[in-house]
């Protein structure tokens, strides 16, 4: 409801009580609510002076809202009693006002919430005000859900905070391929058509057009019937209005392209090795669960890149840190000894690629050129680095690979960080599978992989792919499925 809105209906602002934990997640929160009030707890501001003491992204939150907070009340000249105005600290975001605890008063909560606890001390202070001021709607905003479920216990009104969300529904997000039938070429004007080094370049004009994003893959049924994968495959380069400019692209899915030796398996796979491959796409991102490839193309195209058509100077891999169980301790040695237990899927790929997985026809692994193998590895391992992200903040990389393992469990500022590394020739690439994600309040839509494909969505240097194929194994396929 706009500001307008609620002055036509006569009808007082919302009044939102942030929890600690919005307040650390996303620090710029506070201007984040529109027209409606906002109120801080004095126990919300005990936690933050809690957390603010180390260098954890937590603690440089806990930091940056505590100063944001001083510098409102020093914007402020009255009172703090009658609450404070955010347009102007807010250059016009917010238009409502800032409220903090300025009394002490008696919480009343059931004897299952006991007081002692900072987050029932919270729900007791909305409480209050929900009695306080009945004809204002109370809503507690907390990134906890358990805290969510105790105060509706309570019958207190209780969100999410939902502002950091790029998309709705993980559903929603951009795929990066379409798949049309054949009357597409019908339903579309070819304005014109040209062949240009194998290329075949296409200018249409028509409602087929309507949703096209720039470098989303197409796959067009041929007139005749046959299976999906034999479809034409273009790329759309440019979109204006109910124009599309269309490429074919090339087809790595065949023996005479190989990329390090490895071929696509899937239409998916094909189209992402040509994002992976194209000098001109800066920013990659593959999403898709286990098994379908997304580190595999990735070192593949790499390695290609790096030693091939130098186009690159070395591979530089780095992850989320986030274990799965219990963590095993301290690691002794440098900091990519450190890295080294978590780059196992880098190791696997490697020996893959390097010919370490090669089998007879027997079924025997084959062991005739050991020393070869181990030379080989040792070389190109000498230009594949592995990087910790704790380190990453202040340097820039010039023409490198980077590759970014993991990153459903990294924020919109922790990817924002890493991207923003890229020096003058250097691609990043982003893998990640959303179903897996370890990191507290982060979902699927509020990742920062998530908001990096949706933000770059419609870059012409900028690609996405979700990969739906598992080609792993048939076992891992199967629990992919079932388990």
């Amino acid at each position: 409801m706009s500001k307008k809105a609620v002055r036509e209906n006569n009808l007082p602002n919302k009044l939102f009580i942030i929890d600690t934990n919005v307040l650390l997640h996303d620090p710029t929160s506070l201007f984040r609510f529109e027209e409606h009030d906002i109120y801080l707890p004095i126990m919300v501001l005990e936690e933050l002076d809690n957390h603010k003491r180390g260098t954890t992204d937590v603690a440089r939150n806990a930091r940056q809202v505590t100063r944001m907070i001083d510098e409102i009340l020093r914007s402020h000249d009255n009172g703090v009693e009658g609450g404070i105005s955010l347009v102007k600290p807010s250059s016009g975001m917010a238009t409502g006002r800032l409220f903090l605890q300025c009394e002490s008063f008696t919480i009343w909560l059931p004897e299952s919430l006991p007081v002692g606890k900072a987050d029932n001390q919270i729900i007791g202070v909305a409480l209050h005000l929900q009695e306080t001021q009945p004809e204002r709607r109370v809503t507690l905003v907390s990134k906890d859900i358990n805290m969510r479920l105790k105060a509706r216990t309570v019958n207190l009104d209780a969100e999410d905070y939902l502002n950091d969300q790029v998309i709705d529904d993980a559903s929603l997000l951009h795929k990066g391929h379409k798949g049309f039938k054949a009357d597409f070429w019908t339903r579309n004007k070819i304005i014109s058509c040209e062949q240009r080094q194998g290329i075949a370049h296409y200018q249409i004009s028509g409602s087929g057009t309507k949703g096209l994003a720039v470098n989303e893959f197409l796959s067009v049924q041929s007139e005749s019937e046959g299976p999906a994968d034999a479809a034409q495959q273009l790329v759309v380069r440019a979109v204006s209005g109910k124009t599309a400019r269309l490429e074919t692209i090339k087809d790595y899915s065949s023996p005479r392209n190989p990329v390090w030796g490895v071929v696509a398996r899937n239409p998916e796979q094909n189209y992402a090795l040509n994002l992976l491959m194209d000098p001109e796409v800066d920013f990659v991102t593959l999403l898709g669960p286990a098994g379908t490839g997304k580190t595999l193309l990735t070192i593949a195209a790499g390695l290609a890149q790096v030693f091939d058509k130098n186009a690159y100077g070395e591979i530089i891999m780095t992850r989320a840190t986030v274990p799965i169980g219990d963590e095993i301790g301290f690691l002794p040695g440098t900091e990519e000894e450190k890295m080294q237990p978590w780059m196992g899927a880098l190791e696997d790929t490697l020996e893959f690629l390097l010919g370490g997985g090669n089998v007879t026809k027997s079924g025997e692994h084959d062991n005739r050129d050991v020393f070869s193998r181990a030379a080989t590895k040792d070389f190109v391992s000498s230009r594949v680095k592995i990087k910790s992200m704790s380190f990453m903040r202040g340097r820039t990389f010039l023409k490198k690979f980077l590759v970014v393992d993991e990153a459903q469990n990294l924020t919109p500022k922790q990817v924002k960080t890493l991207v923003t590394r890229a020096g003058p020739g250097t691609k990043v690439v982003c893998l990640g599978n959303l179903a897996q994600i370890d990191t507290p309040y982060l979902t699927e839509a509020s990742s920062g992989l998530t908001s990096a494909v949706e933000r770059f969505r419609n870059w012409p240097h900028a690609g996405h792919i979700t990969l739906v194929r598992g080609e792993r194994s048939r076992l891992a396929d199967f629990a992919n499925h079932h388990l």
